[in-house]
């Protein structure tokens, strides 16, 4: 096993495990992997006239901590969708780990965005009766790291995030703040180009919300690229980087600042 120490975590790696979806899976060839996400005149228009996003341009590069933030309705969860593959745009160019996604099959953006990118929700998403360690796994599961090599991995993460002692606890067994560190795990587990983390703290109290806030700056300092969707300008401003959204559209885009935490 060879360890490559990224801040307070260690990084391991088998010789022999497998890549993760590797580049020869996508197709096309990235322009400029520093630029984990980029976006440009990015449009996303929907029948009967409305436009979520609109004419959006921007650009995070690796090892940046974004705050994307805006009310309701101002299009930054659609902007999610969007940067995580999850739909396409009506019009524009998005770049995902330096490949422009528009010119990519629906195979190799799957494959693109199984390598790439790591997702946190809101809710969760945890499978009820499912142990921690196994949650964790599943997210390997289209990677082909072989199943074994996948608890390994789901036990390392967790130990990583603080949960070394909760591997078998399902989720009516763990506080809100542990789950969201289970789907912080998973996100991690498959170490992505960027996390893309939907208002990570909505359903957590002041306490665990500032806990799992803390986990996320840790692994920001580790050298993960993460954009965190929230609504909430405290924890905007207290982020390395501000983006702010309103009607669709950018407002405002701070350039990286420091930030006492």
């Amino acid at each position: 096993m060879t360890g490559v120490r990224k801040g307070p975590f260690v990084v391991s790696r088998q010789r022999d495990e497998p890549r993760l979806c590797s580049h020869s899976e996508v197709e096309g060839a990235p322009l400029n992997a520093a630029e984990v996400l980029q976006l440009v005149d990015v449009t996303r228009a929907y029948p009967g006239g409305v436009t979520a996003v609109d004419g959006v341009g921007l650009t995070v590069r690796q090892g940046e901590f974004v705050a994307v933030v805006g009310p309701s309705g101002s299009g930054k969860s659609t902007l999610l969708h969007l940067v995580g593959l999850l739909d396409r745009p009506t019009a524009g160019t998005i770049r995902v780990a330096g490949y422009d996604t528009g010119a990519l099959p629906d195979r190799s953006l799957a494959a693109l965005r199984a390598r790439a990118i790591g997702f946190v929700f809101q809710q969760f998403h945890l499978a009820p009766g499912v142990r921690a360690l196994d949650a964790v796994a599943d997210g390997l599961l289209y990677t082909g790291v072989a199943r074994a090599r996948r608890r390994d991995r789901a036990a390392e993460t967790l130990h990583q995030v603080g949960l070394g002692e909760r591997l078998t606890h399902r989720p009516h067994e763990l506080s809100g703040g542990e789950r969201q560190r289970v789907a912080i795990a998973r996100a991690l587990v498959k170490r992505p180009d960027v996390i893309l983390a939907d208002e990570p703290t909505g359903n957590l109290d002041s306490a665990a919300a500032e806990t799992v806030l803390e986990l996320l700056r840790e692994l920001h300092a580790a050298g993960t690229t993460i954009v965190v969707i929230t609504h909430d300008r405290g924890i905007a401003d207290s982020l390395p980087r501000r983006v702010r959204m309103r009607d669709g559209r950018i407002v405002s885009a701070d350039q990286r600042r420091e930030v006492n935490p």
